[in-house]
């Protein structure tokens, strides 16, 4: 049996900043949802954010929050996290900010160090999200 795939691009009303690329912000199979890596970009200037790794950090989420959500689901509902980090000595910088996106029990998560991201980013992160029931999906 084939599950219906479907691909999602949002607008920055709501929330989500522009493609930097040629992707879809989610693509959804079945009841996975898969969140394209988001950047730490403002969705209204669709430039990088200023300051350092958390402010960064805090706009990666505020982005994943607003595709998540404007595919029917939420951020409690993640499954698995792959965050890319362009310097390892970001990483506990970088974990106690995470932790403050996700109650316990935390989903899965591989974290890499990378030499290098899009529009000069310190980090992004990938999603897979769990979608309960039909959504708008």
């Amino acid at each position: 049996m084939s599950k219906a795939r479907t691909h999602h691009v949002f607008p920055a009303s709501a929330g989500v900043p522009p493609q930097v690329g040629p992707f879809s912000h989610a693509v959804q199979w079945g009841d996975l949802l898969f969140v394209t890596g988001q950047m730490p970009t403002d969705p209204a200037t669709g430039l990088l954010v200023p300051g350092g790794l958390v402010e960064q950090t805090r706009q990666v989420m505020a982005n994943l929050r607003a595709v998540v959500r404007a595919a029917g689901a939420e951020l409690s509902d993640t499954l698995m996290v792959r965050a890319y980090l362009t310097d390892f000595d970001d990483f506990d910088e970088f974990n106690a900010e995470y932790r403050t996106w996700f109650d316990d029990p935390l989903p899965s998560r591989t974290c890499v160090g990378v030499t290098g991201l899009a529009v000069g980013a310190l980090v992004e992160v990938d999603l897979v999200v769990g979608v309960r029931g039909e959504g708008v999906l």
